[in-house]
């Protein structure tokens, strides 16, 4: 199948470099094969050690497309990409893809400014698949958004495949770019993660139950999101809602991993919401960002998307039909003409509040985020 951002890359490599990121096995080398063609002769992998020596001899195949792929694990990527780039022909185009959040592994300064553009590669979604049926809603909240695991269509072989995911992510991706001494803690750490979804998260909590500083549990957080394993959503903060500001929550991209089912269904609403803000930011280039609020007497709505620090959107998450949360009914008095969903996973009303709340299964709202 076509992914979403294959037409976005086909025009941005006309005029620069495209760089694309997102967690592996996402589906980066399908773009890849789909740009190049039958007969792939751009693709080079540094992961491949045939391969990698064609990179470091500078020997490209003949082809009109180059693909570079997991070339981020080289030290020296960047400047040797600028180099390839300078001198290439003006017809010859270059796509960089990787696992890892290729803004951030650049080892120095960017010298490659200007000459690429960067898109972020998400997992499969509501509106990308076109669903429109409950069945299959609940297919793609049971399996996970990565390809392999949802079309393979069996809840058996998503779990072993969940399970490899982890293990390889640690064991090669995570070693291959960061110094971390006890890889055995952080797998615990990766066991631990999905349970305590769409809480905020306590580092001293975690830091005391591995027996491990808090300072590394930050330390290691922060590799598990560079590397596309989780991301985190920060409080959105203003006067008008006497936020929260310091707690943060965290979600996975594969949100089959999260064991309670009305976590899960959030979880994979934040992955929905943060797959549109990351479309429109990469795509758009509008400044947007993915954050939930919380105030200081407990009120909590979990999503709020912001478009230049202001919010345009709520989302509240309910398992099945409930009333109208008080808390979205509080940031919805607050925030008038902001646009306002609580959206549930089993329920089946649709209606629109006296305060303006749209209360709709959630199908209604995901379908919409393309």
């Amino acid at each position: 199948m076509k992914r979403y951002l294959e037409p976005q890359i086909r025009r941005d490599l006309k005029r620069k470099m495209v760089f694309v990121g997102g967690p592996r096995q996402v589906g980066k080398t399908t773009i890849a094969h789909s740009l190049l063609g039958k007969r792939s002769a751009g693709l080079l992998n540094w992961d491949v050690p045939a391969q990698r020596e064609l990179i470091l001899r500078q020997t490209f195949p003949r082809s009109n497309l180059w693909v570079f792929d997991e070339i981020h694990k080289y030290r020296k990527w960047r400047n040797y990409l600028k180099g390839v780039y300078d001198v290439r022909t003006r017809s010859q185009q270059i796509l960089v893809t990787g696992s890892a959040r290729l803004d951030y592994y650049r080892f120095g300064g960017d010298s490659l400014q200007g000459r690429y553009h960067y898109l972020r590669l998400h997992p499969l979604s509501v509106a990308e698949l076109g669903i429109h049926s409950h069945r299959d809603f609940e297919s793609l909240l049971a399996l996970g958004g990565f390809p392999e695991p949802f079309l393979g269509g069996s809840e058996r072989e998503a779990r072993r495949w969940s399970n490899e995911y982890r293990s390889r992510l640690v064991r090669e991706d995570l070693t291959s770019l960061e110094q971390v001494q006890d890889i055995g803690s952080v797998e615990l750490l990766m066991m631990r993660l999905p349970e305590l979804v769409g809480s905020p998260l306590s580092v001293n909590g975690i830091s005391e139950q591995l027996e491990v500083s808090h300072k590394t549990i930050s330390k290691w957080l922060a590799i598990l999101e560079r590397l596309y394993a989780i991301f985190v959503v920060l409080p959105f903060g203003s006067p008008r809602l006497k936020a929260v500001r310091k707690a943060r929550k965290h979600y996975h991209y594969d949100w089959s991993l999260v064991p309670e089912a009305s976590f899960r269904f959030e979880n994979l609403v934040a992955s929905h919401l943060l797959k549109w803000v990351h479309l429109r930011e990469d795509t758009e280039g509008h400044h947007m960002e993915l954050r939930y609020f919380r105030d200081i007497e407990g009120r909590e709505v979990d999503f709020v998307v912001t478009q230049d620090g202001k919010a345009t959107l709520f989302v509240e998450c309910k398992s099945a039909d409930r009333d109208v949360s008080p808390a979205l009914r509080y940031a919805k008095a607050r925030f008038p003409e902001v646009d306002a969903w609580q959206v549930s996973a089993t329920g089946t009303r649709d209606y629109l509040s006296r305060e303006g709340i749209r209360v709709a299964p959630a199908l209604e709202l995901l379908k919409t985020l393309a």
